[in-house]
């Protein structure tokens, strides 16, 4: 062994000029901490999961400040209570109480999330007389597409009635009517019946049109029957049968501005009374209505959302007819996201099919097909 390796170790030199030792890192949490610290989480996540489930319950479409609750993307009702249940486990003692927990959202939330359980159903093939409809919210009609591709679009989608929202005319009265002309040439032989931003095209007579929740005077502006006219009633006559239909657009339940804005809760609340004022006007006529109806249009509505329950609770969902689990009809960049988009019918119809379509662009919204019959219901 040589001298260097038997030389004292001598300490670093004390004094004012002498560096800093530094201190030793904090070791990480052991994985048994890091566990019980999950454990101890997860029944309160449980808990705040359910109070949030029973209280979107108790309030969605009835207070106006859960608006902004009642956008909870709707497969979260199904995911949030799955994951805690997969992770019950980790809570030790606590795992009971949180598999309650989960499960009791997962009971009360499911039938929130959007999911189809009609496509597990088979579909009947449709008779030759079946009824082909189309309803879209086009997007502001064809203000920033090309008119040519926008019309294309359309017609490439062959129906017998067509249900179109967000038509917005031209400020120009010869514009305007130039834009009708090429409306009627795109679609002979239809009859037309156009309120506000809503217009119904038939190959069937219109027999009737009734516009809710109301009807301004015929010399009223634009803009008046746009706020005024969200659901357009035709009546057509389809052989020796008369059927309502509706072409629904609905107003959306936020206004999208800034929350540190001097309106924003304003409008927030104005927002919700006139959706619910179009609800209840929509219900009401539905409620007097004795012929075979269908409804259908841009909801602004999720499956979570409460405000959806007085339709179902009348008439049967058409997208059950879809072939999807999760059907989607609106998008952000191009993103499929949830179902805005509803057709409904009363029990005089049968659904055969139902499908989605991406129009490459020209909306944020999937048009609806799809092709029903008169007679029973699915």
């Amino acid at each position: 062994m040589s001298p260097a390796d038997t030389a004292p170790v001598h300490a670093p030199p004390a004094g004012p000029d002498a560096a800093p030792v530094p201190a030793p890192s904090a070791a990480p949490a052991p994985p048994r901490r890091r566990r019980l610290r999950t454990a101890r989480l997860l029944p309160y996540a449980a808990g705040a999961w359910l109070a949030f489930v029973v209280t979107h319950r108790l309030v969605s479409g009835r207070w106006w400040l859960w608006l902004a609750p009642d956008l909870t993307p709707p497969l979260a009702f199904l995911a949030v209570p799955v994951l805690l249940l997969a992770l019950a486990p980790l809570a030790g003692a606590a795992r009971g109480r949180v598999a309650l927990l989960a499960a009791g959202g997962l009971l009360l939330g499911a039938g929130l999330s959007g999911l189809n359980p009609g496509v597990l159903r088979p579909v009947s093939p449709a008779p030759p007389d079946a009824l082909r409809v189309v309803s879209w919210n086009t997007g502001v009609w064809n203000h920033t597409d090309d008119p040519d591709r926008f019309y294309a679009a359309i017609t490439a989608r062959p129906a017998d009635v067509y249900l179109l929202q967000e038509y917005k005319p031209h400020d120009d009265p010869a514009v305007r009517d130039a834009d009708l002309a090429r409306l009627r040439r795109e679609f002979p032989g239809y009859q037309l019946a156009a309120r506000g931003e809503l217009v119904t095209l038939s190959r069937f007579p219109i027999v009737g049109v009734t516009a809710l929740p109301a009807d301004p005077p015929a010399d009223a502006d634009w803009y008046t029957h746009y706020w005024e006219v969200k659901s357009l009633r035709t009546d057509l006559r389809i052989g020796a049968r008369t059927v309502s239909v509706y072409n629904t657009h609905l107003l959306i339940p936020l206004d999208l501005s800034s929350p540190l804005g001097e309106t924003f809760y304003d409008r927030r609340h104005l927002f919700f009374h006139r959706r619910q004022d179009q609800y209840r006007g929509l219900l009401a006529d539905l409620d007097r209505n004795r012929l075979p109806v269908l409804l259908a249009g841009d909801l602004n509505t999720s499956p979570a959302m409460a405000d959806l329950a007085g339709l179902t609770g009348r008439l049967t969902d058409v997208g059950r007819a879809s072939g999807s689990l999760y059907p989607t009809s609106w998008s952000i960049a191009g993103l499929p996201w949830w179902r805005v988009d509803w057709s409904f019918v009363s029990a005089d119809w049968t659904a055969h099919r139902y499908r989605l379509h991406d129009m490459a662009g020209m909306s944020d919204h999937r048009l609806q097909e799809m092709t029903l019959s008169l007679g029973g219901t699915r």
